[in-house]
């Protein structure tokens, strides 16, 4: 099988096609999508519960194999990959942002970071990272210690540590308020400049669509829209 050897450019799924269960209890989760991203642009996925969302980006993030269809990361087939490539596909490229963050517990901010960072060659600066977040004054502590926004800026800092290329966002403001939703999306979508990472964000509120450079609405599985936002509107002035 082809290995992980060259960095993503962008992201194509054709055809895909994902079910749970078997039988009568059998339900197709998602019908033979096709979508494209661009490299480095920043894509809203919305849609309601179960329309498919999360299993869409644990495919693309190489977490779940789809039953059938391609996802093509750059010049390479993922759905081709050996368990062993997909491991190296997500240690170098991808960088996950769940909505409950992951963290672990008994580790510091700076801990939860250095964990990721040991599994690649050309991390990058910790300290940088840190400071860029807003979260070097709190980098000695644990998780319980911390806000919402700040154990979310620890969980951002944790997925670009391995200089990822695709950043793939599961409801990153889903347990959030209001006020620290708007700062959480101000700063995705600064890292995602800053960084020059695709940015892929799932979420059901439409309200921060304006601010992708593409918007895909799932619905049953199917896409019911797909466009392109010529001209993106900062986060600062969207409408809640």
């Amino acid at each position: 099988m082809t290995e992980y050897t060259t960095a993503p450019a962008h992201v194509s799924v054709e055809g895909l096609t994902r079910a749970f269960g078997t039988g009568e209890s059998r339900v197709e989760v998602l019908h033979q999508l096709s979508l494209s991203i661009a490299r480095g642009a920043c894509c809203v996925i919305v849609g309601a519960s179960g329309s498919g969302k999360s299993t869409l980006l644990n495919a693309i993030g190489g977490l779940d194999r789809p039953d059938a269809g391609t996802i093509h990361v750059g010049d390479l087939d993922i759905t081709s990959l050996s368990p062993r490539g997909l491991t190296r596909y997500r240690r170098r490229h991808v960088g996950f942002v769940f909505q409950f963050y992951n963290l672990v517990p008994d580790l510091t901010v700076r801990e939860n970071i250095q964990v990721t960072a040991q599994l690649v060659r050309q991390p990058l600066d910790i300290d940088d990272l840190l400071a860029h977040l807003g979260m070097a004054e709190h980098q000695h502590k644990f998780p319980a210690q911390l806000s919402g926004g700040q154990q979310q800026r620890c969980a951002i800092a944790r997925a670009l540590v391995n200089g990822s290329d695709l950043l793939l966002c599961d409801e990153p403001t889903g347990a959030l308020d209001h006020h620290t939703s708007q700062q959480m999306l101000e700063l995705l979508d600064d890292v995602h400049r800053r960084y020059r990472a695709t940015l892929v964000i799932v979420t059901h509120n439409e309200a921060i669509t304006p601010m992708a450079d593409q918007v895909i609405e799932l619905r049953d599985g199917r896409i019911a829209r797909d466009r392109t936002n010529p001209h993106p509107r900062p986060v600062q002035d969207l409408t809640w």
